[in-house]
């Protein structure tokens, strides 16, 4: 008798302990995935901030159509933001048309700070403009002579009613 309670002991603090090693093994390996998806939430929140910041920067400064690419004394909607990213390290095509094709489709409910969204403010089935979303329903765009880099209201606005699609680059 007293030999089985040992083996039965025996069977029962090993299947605790390999219970425990899986469970702190489990905890562990759990914890180590979900470091890195915060990192990389924050590494783009951040970079968002950062186009938002650069951005805000030239707010005032003329807009011209057909701007110079890296020009900095006049913008129009697309050279703005092929500026704006670049000075953050992401490189995107010159034209409003080309834009809306890098990265990644994000959808108009899905929207987050430092995203693309494209209009087409003509309504001839064109993509005609870019801004960025700053969040909070704004956006940070060129788009008018004598009124220049600026930031406005999306809800409701005509970049709203002829939204076409958001593109994700960062």
């Amino acid at each position: 008798m007293n030999s089985t309670k040992k083996t039965l002991m025996g069977k029962t603090l090993l299947g605790k302990t390999l219970l425990s090693i899986t469970l702190s093994l489990s905890v562990a390996l759990t914890g180590s995935l979900a470091v890195p998806a915060a990192k990389v939430e924050a590494a783009t929140s951040s970079t968002a901030s950062s186009v938002i910041a650069t951005g805000q920067k030239f707010l005032g400064v003329n807009y011209k159509f057909g701007a110079t690419a890296g020009s900095t004394s006049s913008f129009d909607c697309s050279s703005f933001t092929q500026y704006v990213f670049k000075k953050n390290g992401i490189t995107l095509p010159r034209s409003s048309v080309s834009q809306s094709k890098a990265g990644k489709y994000v959808s108009k409910s899905n929207l987050k700070a430092g995203d693309l969204i494209f209009s087409d403010t003509n309504r001839d089935g064109v993509i005609n403009h870019v801004s960025i979303y700053m969040g909070n329903g704004k956006l940070l765009h060129t788009y008018r002579k004598g009124l220049g880099v600026t930031i406005s209201t999306f809800s409701g606005s005509t970049w709203d009613k002829t939204y076409v699609t958001a593109r994700r680059v960062i």
